[in-house]
């Protein structure tokens, strides 16, 4: 292996290395103002530098760079591959970042969920109830004013804490 092609392996490594972190969280390099997401991001930056290393790397082993001019050309197949690759760092790195979630449920999205007994409901005690909150199912305490048996459909009335509800028969 030429010690050129070693050098643009370790260019390659750091910029890989460097994007990781950057989609990580870690914009502890960001490059110009904070809130702007430009051409100069650190996805930008590392996602160029990888490809670049890499890309000239493969390039420098295959036309046996030893001279000069070969270098060259491994620099401008290394620059080819970087370009496209340092866009679409930041295009899908954008991507990630305005992606929309759906809000976390809360307590008061419990309330008017229908649901299932799995564990017998005592009066004035707990049992256990099965409902669905956000299209996932979740088991909470149930207390209810009446005894109601295993099986039993139930309609939430109230949220009691995040983890219990009273519940009547449905």
């Amino acid at each position: 292996m030429a010690s050129g092609t070693l050098i643009f392996l370790i260019i390659g490594g750091t910029g890989v290395a460097v994007l990781a972190l950057a989609l990580l969280g870690a914009e502890l390099f960001q490059l110009g103002h904070p809130g702007v997401d430009g051409p100069v991001s650190v996805e930008a930056v590392a996602g160029f530098t990888g490809a670049f290393g890499f890309g000239a790397a493969i390039v420098n082993e295959l036309v046996g760079g030893r001279t000069p001019g070969m270098i060259t050309a491994a620099v401008a197949g290394g620059t080819v591959a970087a370009v496209p690759t340092a866009w679409l760092a930041v295009r899908l790195s954008r991507a990630a970042r305005a992606m929309r979630t759906d809000p976390t449920p809360t307590r008061n999205d419990l309330v008017g969920a229908l649901g299932l007994v799995v564990t017998p409901v005592p009066a004035g005690g707990y049992g256990e109830v099965r409902i669905r909150v956000a299209g996932l199912p979740v088991k909470l305490n149930a207390r209810a004013d009446e005894p109601i048996p295993i099986g039993a459909q139930v309609f939430v009335v109230e949220a009691l804490s995040e983890t219990s509800v009273y519940v009547e028969t449905y």
